[in-house]
């Protein structure tokens, strides 16, 4: 996508052995990949220039967006070192990094931190699990605080998936779930009819819901939105499974 959207792009590839080169102009190769030295390197860089008949403003990027983007992305794959420099004014060089050996754990406790948020209990409630032929697996990742408000970020394969889906559908089925049985098991209903709401259980949550799995659905082109039915059912055992015994273990 980044090679048909650009006037030139240039890829370097160390194998550790050897350096590849080839370059693209508007999206068509201008030679075969040829090899243009040694290196013991192993890696690739890519480098382009965004086509100026195609985006209004090619010089133009905005530093908080990517910041945004690669910090997400660190979190979301525990251990991962990214290294984001604007290098625009050579007297202000901004340079970040971003590695969360903590993961999607990490990334509550930054939003908690960066918000400045009381929490409720004092650890970040995390769990995980694939299913059995290992095509998928979820991480969930949550804790309240003070506040009224909710944060719920979903991912799937590391894309934002801001208008949920079936990960998202299963997270808050089982959450609801979990509360409304301990509620009853314990006396905390004093009436049969009595029961937690949505609304209820989602208050002061902050949570991040990842889930990776192969085939993935997307709806639209967008893919803010997650399709996969069977991913549902893996988000909702687990968290149902999780909440109750953490419910059981930590009853204040």
């Amino acid at each position: 996508v980044v090679n048909a959207l650009s006037t030139w792009l240039e890829v370097k590839v160390c194998d550790g052995e050897d350096l590849y080169f080839q370059r693209f102009e508007r999206g068509k190769q201008t030679d075969d990949i040829k090899i243009i030295g040694k290196s013991t390197d192993k890696g690739t860089t890519v480098t382009f220039k965004a086509d100026n008949e195609i985006f209004q403003e090619t010089d133009v990027y905005d530093y908080e967006i990517l910041e945004k983007r690669l910090r997400e992305q660190a979190f979301l794959n525990a251990g991962v070192h990214i290294e984001l420099s604007d290098k625009r004014d050579p007297e202000n060089i901004i340079t970040n990094n971003f590695v969360y050996e903590g993961g999607i754990k990490s990334f509550v406790e930054y939003i908690h931190r960066k918000k400045s948020l009381d929490v409720i209990h004092p650890s970040v409630m995390y769990f995980a699990a694939t299913n059995e032929d290992d095509t998928a697996s979820v991480e969930v990742a949550m804790q309240y605080n003070d506040s009224y408000n909710t944060t719920l970020l979903s991912f799937a394969n590391d894309i934002h998936t801001g208008d949920g889906g079936t990960h998202e559908i299963g997270f808050r089925t089982a959450l609801l779930k979990a509360f409304n049985d301990y509620a009853k098991k314990t006396g905390v209903f004093k009436k049969e009819s009595d029961k937690y709401s949505v609304e209820d259980v989602l208050e002061g949550l902050t949570a991040i819901i990842s889930v990776k799995l192969e085939e993935a659905q997307f709806e639209g082109q967008t893919k803010t939105k997650l399709g996969n039915t069977e991913i549902r059912s893996l988000v909702y055992r687990i968290t149902y499974d999780k909440m109750s015994t953490y419910f059981e273990e930590n009853p204040a």
